[in-house]
C-alpha cells in the first residue's frame, strides 16, 4: 500500500512556482488545499442548468484566504531579517498576520478600525498575541498610516501591497485547475481591496502559459453597494456595509483589478446588504456551507447573473468564499430570528412533543 506524502502547505507544494529558495525557512500552518464544493441544491432552486462550485477558503488555518498570502509574506519577511510585521485590517488580515507572526516568533502590529471589526476576527488577533492599535477611523485611513509608518520604522507591511501576498494567493487558481482539469468559464469573487481577484488572474494566466490549462476564465468581482468604488468609478471615502471584510473604499489593487476585468472579459457589479445576507442564508440552509457575509457576495452575484442571462446556462462557475461564517457570529445570529429554538423540560415526552410539532418543518 502506497502512502501519499503529508501535505505541509502551499509553499512546499508549489515551490517551483513561488519566489523561494531551497534553503528558505518556510513559515506555514498547512494552509491551502481547501475544498472545492460542487453545489447540488442551489442550481435546482434557481432552475438553471449551470455547474456551480464554491472554493471554501474559510477552511484555511485562521479561517480565511488571507493565510495563502500571509505564509508567503511572513516567510519572505523572515528571510529578509525582519523582526516585526504590520498591517491595516478589517479583520481577516489581522488574524492571519498575528498567527503567522506567532509561528515565526516575530511581532505583529495590526491597525483596526474602532467598532468596525467582527468579534470573531478581533478575538483571533488578540489570542495570537498581536499588538493591536485600534484607530478612530476606517480601514483606508489605517492603510495610509501603515504605509507611512513602514517608511520610518523597521517593520514589514503584509497587506496586499506586499507583492509576496499575491504570489501566495494565486495558488488557489492552481488548485482549482488541478481539480477541475481546466479553468472554469467564470470565476466570481467578492472585491474589497482587490488583491484577491488580481492574484487569481495571475494564477490562471501562469497555468495557461505553462500549458497546464488551455483556457482562462472571465473574472467577475462583486462589491457591496455601500462600498463599491469599482462601480462608482472613483474611490469611496466613507464605505459602509454589513460585509465588513469588503468595507474598503480605497482599494490598493485598483489599477491591477481594472486590468484583470479588461483582460479577462469580465465585469464588476454590486449587491445591497440584504442580497448578500440572503445568499449567505441560502448557502448555509441549502448546501450546509457557512461563510461570512462578504464571501456570500460572490455567490449572490453569480446567482443573479445566471438568472438574468449574463452568465449563460451550461457554464461552469467557481465562487470564492473568502472567509468562514464563524468570523462574524453576531451577524449570523441576527438573521435567525425565525429559527426554531425551544426550551423544554428534560423529559422524553417533552422531547417527543417538540419533535412532532416541528417535524413537518
Amino acid at each position: 500500500m502506497s502512502v501519499s506524502p503529508r501535505y505541509t502547505g502551499l509553499i512546499d507544494k508549489y515551490r517551483d512556482r513561488l519566489p523561494v529558495r531551497d534553503n528558505t525557512r518556510v513559515i506555514s500552518l498547512g494552509e491551502g488545499n481547501t475544498p472545492l464544493i460542487r453545489l447540488h441544491n442551489i442550481p435546482k432552486l434557481i432552475g438553471k442548468d449551470v455547474d456551480i462550485y464554491v472554493k471554501y477558503e474559510g477552511l484555511n488555518p485562521t479561517g480565511s484566504f488571507k493565510d495563502r498570502g500571509m505564509t508567503m509574506a511572513v516567510t519572505k519577511a523572515v528571510e529578509e531579517g525582519s523582526r516585526a510585521i504590520i498591517c491595516a485590517s478589517t479583520g481577516n488580515t489581522s488574524a492571519a498576520a498575528a498567527a503567522y507572526a506567532a509561528r515565526a516568533g516575530i511581532t505583529a502590529f495590526v491597525l483596526i478600525p474602532e467598532g468596525k471589526i467582527a468579534m470573531g476576527k478581533l478575538a483571533q488577533a488578540m489570542m495570537y498575541g498581536a499588538i493591536i492599535l485600534q484607530i478612530r477611523g476606517n480601514f483606508d485611513e489605517g492603510m495610509e498610516l501603515v504605509k507611512q509608518v513602514a517608511s520610518e520604522a523597521p517593520v514589514t507591511v503584509v497587506n496586499s501591497i506586499n507583492p509576496f501576498r499575491l504570489q501566495g494567493q494565486k495558488t488557489a487558481s492552481f488548485e482549482i485547475v488541478e481539480e477541475l482539469g481546466a479553468a472554469p468559464d467564470y470565476h466570481c469573487l467578492p472585491v474589497g481591496n482587490a488583491g484577491n481577484i488580481t492574484a487569481h488572474w495571475m494564477g490562471y494566466s501562469e497555468y495557461q502559459k505553462a500549458g497546464v490549462s488551455n483556457s482562462l476564465p472571465k473574472m467577475v468581482g462583486y462589491q457591496a453597494a455601500g462600498s463599491a468604488p469599482f462601480l462608482r468609478g472613483h474611490m469611496v471615502d466613507k464605505p459602509e456595509t454589513v460585509a465588513t471584510a469588503i468595507r474598503i473604499g480605497h482599494p490598493q489593487s485598483w489599477d491591477k483589478a481594472w486590468n484583470v476585468q479588461k483582460e479577462s472579459g469580465g465585469w464588476f457589479d454590486e449587491l445591497v446588504d440584504e442580497e448578500i445576507l440572503q445568499a449567505q442564508r441560502l448557502l448555509a440552509q441549502h448546501e450546509g456551507v457557512f461563510c461570512e457575509p462578504a464571501s456570500a457576495a460572490s455567490l449572490g452575484g453569480a446567482i443573479r447573473d445566471v438568472k438574468n442571462g449574463r452568465i449563460p446556462e451550461g457554464s461552469k462557475i467557481v465562487c470564492t468564499l473568502t472567509g468562514n461564517g464563524l468570523k462574524d457570529p453576531d451577524t449570523a445570529i441576527s438573521q435567525c430570528k425565525n429559527s426554531v429554538l425551544l426550551t423544554i423540560d428534560a423529559t422524553l415526552d417533552a422531547v417527543k412533543s417538540g419533535i412532532l410539532k416541528n417535524f413537518a418543518q
